[in-house]
């Protein structure tokens, strides 16, 4: 399979006639090999048009909605950003090409263990992955000017995440509700944390410990 003309492909049919005009996300993944951050065995559908489930709990999401995600995050060259769902690296690749410094969080060592390897495999010496809990958040390297939560939907506000963002920082998420997922952001101002709707996202998956605890009724 020619890869570079799936990367190329993908970025021509599902990222940029989806409003996601920013040439460096465009660049970013076109040139981040997708496949890379999956198992041999599920490569050939890293370009496809839907999420590819590689690990428990862990997902590529749609390239559609995971570049919209990082449009509405809008990652400046001077960001420190804080990337609550790493998975195998690729979310942290691709907004480590964007930002000054990525730190990704991984619970699962040996996939933290991977997408560490796989950064230094792609000469990104800007990321750092730690084992952690996502919604605990990485507090000693803290404050973030952005936490970007990919790999599926939230739930529930994150208040331990949106805590460890600098006054005016911002917090990228798909939030699910009502059986409808919206991709959005939390804004900072003081202690007030504002969120704004801004696409429909196709993924029905909630990543696993951003679930809306469960009401008991007697």
């Amino acid at each position: 399979m020619d890869y570079q003309a799936a990367r190329r492909h993908m970025v021509d049919s599902q990222v940029r006639p989806n409003d996601v005009t920013d040439i460096r996300i465009q660049l970013a993944m076109e040139t981040t090999p997708r496949e890379l951050f999956l198992p041999v065995e599920l490569r050939e559908q890293a370009y496809i048009e839907r999420e590819v489930v590689y690990a428990e709990g862990r997902r590529l999401l749609r390239a559609r909605d995971f570049a919209k995600l990082v449009a509405v995050a809008a990652p400046e060259p001077d960001d420190i950003i804080l990337n609550a769902v790493c998975g195998s690296g690729y979310s942290t690749a691709v907004l480590s090409q964007l930002a000054e410094m990525v730190v990704s969080i991984e619970n699962n060592e040996a996939l933290a263990a991977t997408a560490q390897e796989n950064l230094l495999s792609l000469g990104l010496s800007n990321a750092a992955v730690i084992t952690s809990e996502p919604w605990v958040g990485a507090l000693k390297q803290g404050p973030f000017d952005l936490i970007f939560i990919g790999g599926g939907a939230i739930e529930q506000q994150p208040d331990a995440l949106l805590a460890q963002l600098k006054d005016g920082g911002r917090l990228a998420a798909i939030v699910r509700k009502n059986g409808v997922s919206r991709g959005g952001l939390y804004c900072r101002s003081g202690d007030t944390f504002a969120f704004t709707e801004y696409f429909d996202a196709a993924t029905s998956a909630v990543v696993p410990g951003f679930e809306k605890p469960k009401s008991f009724s007697f």
